[in-house]
């Protein structure tokens, strides 16, 4: 693992603008740097990058962070590959340290019980059965190494007899305990060990041979495995991925296993899991197509729809196929139906044609107030697309719905964002989200006199500034927006008073109009005129 103070030192010896000028073009625009973003598609710069604060941010597509989190986001990078790059790239030498929480351990666990499943599963012929029954070859067998899970007291057993600690099988997800015993997790299962994009194992998915309920189960969340990020097969796959610039996303381990088997060794499955931003990293790596290969149920169906959403919405090239009703991808190999495969994968749905169908097919169009729903959700879709996209595909939603192309309204979205925009920012409560950023150390003092319910537009913020969350790609556009002042910290306990005073006299213009009683509402407006009272003779108020 990488010292952390090491991480820190290099942090300290690198400047973004210079980091991020190798990669592309800066403009100077004041005291910061614009770009056109390499994130996403635009014609107008809204990339800005901040010497004075050292971040990045986007204004158009919200990516932004620090100098290691441009290399890991332009390169596809993980965090410690995008360290090992900027030292490489700076000439700094990295310390490394050993800990207690080093992943070495987990590993060798990890490795040790696979060894035995793999061992256990040439000796079971249950196992071995289903897995013929199901198509699955000798060869794929040994290529995915697939295995067979046994009793839990088999595999304790066996970690001891190999002087594995049970708490290194604990951390590495093979083994759980509760108050009274320690217990394996995968059993009576076939196994199908997890790898990393770089070969390495990281955990299990079995799946159930015995009619337990959970007919798959996967591996827990440990320091190695994250399964909203992986890919299954994806180290069986990449390579082809950069050749044929393709890859198949289905949904199940057996799916990938079949397609591999069948020729089609660009398939990797998600982990139980939707498809999800976390994934998105490995999908880009090579650029290729991406296909998403899912079933006809209502299950596969929604599936495809959000992550068609997630990718178009990302600029990922691709297409959606939906296998025949009552057929998936391991089903098809088994059957000989390869032809029938190649002719799906080559003629995918594009993501935006598939995601307007979804749409459609969920309303019944014939009824004329669910057919306007129907367009005013297509619509709205369309809306999230670049402006160019979205025409073209005006009349393809058009011709869906069996109407004339005028009359799905693309023009008035420049104007309704703005509007949106008008309506939503208050520049009192940004500037007091700004101070804190700004100051830290005055979180205290703000918290001493207003509270997160007195924000009306920018409560999540505020929330969030509280918590330092740097991360968090409104804040970094709070941080960046010139026109964004904070308050001095002489002035800033009677700018919070007057900020209460404006709150409470919108609240008494609220209760006005509120149907609610006489009494009620005569109580109400005599208690906030008394704070509003106390607040200009300086006083706190406490609700």
């Amino acid at each position: 693992m990488i010292d952390k103070s090491s991480i820190e030192q290099l942090k300290n010896s690198i400047d973004i603008v210079d980091v991020i000028g190798n990669y592309i073009e800066l403009k100077k625009a004041g005291a910061n740097y614009k770009a056109l973003c390499p994130f996403h598609n635009e014609d107008t710069p809204s990339f800005v990058v901040s010497p004075s604060k050292q971040i990045f941010h986007c204004f158009g597509c919200g990516a932004g962070g620090d100098a290691i989190k441009f290399v890991m986001q332009y390169e596809n990078l993980s965090y410690p590959e995008a360290i090992e790059k900027l030292a490489n790239m700076y000439n700094f030498s990295l310390q490394y340290t050993k800990s207690k929480s080093d992943i070495k351990p987990l590993i060798t666990a990890l490795q040790q019980i696979n060894s035995f499943y793999k061992k256990k599963l040439s000796t079971y012929q249950k196992a071995l059965a289903y897995l013929q029954s199901r198509g699955v070859t000798n060869a794929s067998i040994e290529k995915f190494e697939l295995g067979y899970a046994p009793s839990s007291q088999e595999q304790i057993e066996y970690l001891k007899a190999n002087f594995i600690p049970l708490q290194d099988a604990i951390d590495a997800g093979v083994l759980a305990k509760d108050q009274t015993r320690v217990y394996a997790r995968m059993i009576e299962r076939i196994t199908f060990p997890i790898f990393s994009q770089n070969g390495a194992i990281i955990g299990f998915g079995g799946r159930t041979i015995s009619n337990h309920p959970a007919k798959y189960l996967n591996s827990p969340e440990t320091k190695l495995f994250h399964k909203s990020k992986i890919l299954y097969g994806y180290s069986h796959a990449k390579e082809a991925i950069f050749q044929k610039k393709r890859i198949i996303v289905c949904e199940g381990y057996l799916d990938v296993v079949m397609l591999h088997q069948a020729g089609f060794n660009t398939a990797v499955a998600t982990l139980g899991t939707a498809l999800t931003v976390g994934h998105l990293p490995l999908l880009r790596r090579g650029e290729p197509q991406v296909i998403l290969a899912y079933d006809a149920d209502k299950a596969g169906i929604t599936a495809a729809t959000k992550a068609a959403r997630l990718l178009s919405s990302n600029d990922i090239e691709g297409g959606v196929v939906i296998f025949p009703e009552g057929l998936d991808p391991a089903d098809m190999v088994k059957n000989g139906q390869i032809a029938e495969l190649e002719q799906l994968f080559s003629h995918p749905t594009p993501f935006i044609e598939f995601i307007l169908q979804s749409i459609v097919k969920s309303y019944n169009i014939k009824d004329p107030k669910q057919k306007q729903n129907a367009l005013y959700e297509g619509v709205a879709f369309l809306r999230t697309l670049p402006d160019l996209i979205a025409q073209e595909y005006k009349n393809y939603l058009a011709a869906l719905l069996d109407i004339l192309p005028s009359k799905v309204p693309l023009q008035t979205k420049k104007n309704q964002n703005i509007q949106e925009d008008i309506q939503t920012k208050d520049t009192k409560e940004l500037s007091i989200i700004k101070t804190i950023l700004l100051h830290p150390d005055l979180i205290d003092t703000v918290l001493d006199i207003i509270e997160p319910h007195h924000f009306v537009y920018h409560r999540s913020e505020f929330e969030a500034a509280i918590a330092q969350d740097i991360d968090n790609p409104q804040l970094r556009a709070i941080l960046l927006d010139d026109d964004i002042l904070p308050f001095k910290e002489q002035h800033l306990t009677s700018e919070l008073l007057v900020f209460l005073i404006k709150f409470y006299e919108k609240r008494i213009q609220q209760i006005t109009k509120e149907q609610i009683s006489f009494t009620q509402k005569s109580f109400l407006i005599r208690k906030y005129k008394e704070y509003i009272h106390k607040l200009r003779q300086g006083e706190l108020v406490i609700e």
